[in-house]
């Protein structure tokens, strides 16, 4: 099976998929339904498992979702796709879904803590032949979950996943859900930080650390909380939507309206080494948000004073992961089950999507009778990827953190390379399959190994 992208369309094998500049076009099925006959089980219905489902649908999986919550109610607040992840989106045809209700800036306008402006960064929406989508996380996700839910994938809620198993012998893996036996050829846990899954694939519980920071973040209506007639503030609102950030020592703090200006988000990163062992998000105390820009340019606590509420939310960290997959390869982590990320990188949820993505491709490539080497190859495909892709999120917050006070245009930008934004997932798969399960057989497989500057 072969890989072509032309400027007109682009095929895989003989199937012709939904070219990238054509945004309206609806979802094309690449295979006929469960006609792999490999049954997946995801536990997790969050983006990475919705992702997974997705395009599992497409290649021709029987998939399963068992998602805790008896309900999926519209939660959190800002979540960003990069162009990476809108070029799935788009293939989906998704566009005009997600379009209507995401932000439209166009520029960061980057100050340092004076107020002095020291950066009018550029981003546009369509860069690298894809769109990026940036909104409401509940939005967003509600409307994905309702598209794989008209695909015909099976959702089943309120689900208590309590145990995983996995026998090379017969070739099956599992999960006990609310006392039910569930069997599959794969699990896949896209059951974020707090993964149970995670313990059968390293076979002991990872315990997560604090990073050193954590952020206060919000969302709110603009007219309702005065946004629109405060002048330290209206900036943010009365010409559509708009992206302002400040830089500081050991903070950052970013501030994005959206729907045409009629909300707004923002979020405040800063030192913090509070104990996390039992949980990491709370509900914010505004004097502590408001002492955080103490001495700050005032427009910094006029924004973050409009909001009626906050989260404390810890960012927890951990070292990353040996392996993805279990002993027997018949149990996948991906998402932030496998690789939490920091919100610098702008890439955890982009990831979340590529991972489910690459999963399904390379389990249709390998068939039935060759799903372990084909999970082995997916480890291989994404792992040094999704590494490098972190990093930047440390590389990006420690650039801010300790930008020199006169630091100027390009010094603080955040960083959009091509490699990262410019990458097709689902193409990238198709290219390199062969090569990597070729050299599997050959060489046996490995643990996945760091980026060089990690080793």
């Amino acid at each position: 099976m072969t890989a072509r992208d032309s400027s007109d369309n682009t095929t895989i094998g003989s199937t012709k998929l939904v070219p990238d500049v054509n945004f309206d076009v609806g979802f094309e099925k690449v295979a006929e339904p469960n006609s792999t006959q490999i049954k997946i089980i995801i536990v997790g219905a969050g983006f990475a498992g919705l992702a997974c489902a997705i395009e599992c649908k497409r290649k021709g999986h029987e998939v399963v979702v068992l998602e805790k919550f008896s309900e999926m109610k519209i939660l959190g607040d800002i979540i960003s796709f990069g162009n990476n992840a809108g070029r799935i989106f788009q293939r989906w045809g998704l566009h005009e879904t997600f379009w209507p209700i995401c932000t439209h800036h166009q520029e960061l306008n980057l100050h340092n803590a004076q107020g002095e402006l020291i950066c009018v960064q550029k981003l546009p929406s369509v860069q690298f032949g894809a769109y990026s989508y940036n909104g409401h996380r509940g939005e967003l996700h509600e409307r994905l979950f309702a598209f794989a839910k008209s695909l015909g994938v099976d959702i089943r809620l309120g689900q208590d996943v309590s145990e995983y198993w996995e026998d090379e012998e017969v070739g099956e893996a599992g999960v006990i859900s609310n006392g039910e036996l569930l069997r599959a050829d794969i699990v896949v846990g896209a059951d974020g930080v707090r993964s149970k899954a995670r313990s059968l694939v390293l076979g002991y519980d990872d315990k997560p650390k604090s990073s050193g920071y954590a952020i206060y973040r919000a969302w709110f209506d603009t007219h309702e909380q005065g946004v629109d007639r405060d002048p330290l503030t209206d900036y943010l609102v009365k010409n559509g939507d708009a992206f302002y950030g400040w830089i500081g020592k050991d903070v950052h703090f970013l501030a994005s309206s959206s729907k045409n200006g009629r909300a707004l988000s923002w979020v405040i990163t800063h030192k913090d080494e509070a104990d996390i062992k039992e949980s990491w998000s709370f509900p914010g105390k505004m004097e502590d948000v408001l002492a955080v820009v103490d001495g700050w340019d005032p427009r910094c606590a006029a924004i973050l004073s409009k909001a009626p509420s906050c989260i404390d939310w810890k960012l927890v960290y951990r070292d990353p992961l040996p392996t993805w997959i279990s002993k027997e390869a018949r149990l996948a982590l991906i998402g932030d089950a496998a690789h939490p990320f920091l919100p610098t990188s702008i890439q955890g949820a982009s990831q979340a999507v590529e991972d489910g993505v690459t999963l399904a491709v390379v389990l249709q490539l390998g068939g039935k009778s060759d799903v372990p080497l084909a999970l082995r190859a997916w480890e291989k495909i994404r792992y040094q990827r999704v590494r490098r892709a972190q990093i930047t999120g440390e590389t990006t917050r420690d650039m801010w953190h300790n930008a020199d006070p006169g630091a100027r245009g390009a010094a603080v930008e955040l960083p959009r390379p091509e490699w990262l934004l410019g990458f097709d997932a689902e193409l990238h798969a198709y290219e390199v399959f062969d090569g990597i399960v070729r050299e599997i057989r050959e060489k046996g497989y490995e643990l996945p190994r760091l980026p060089p500057r990690e080793e």
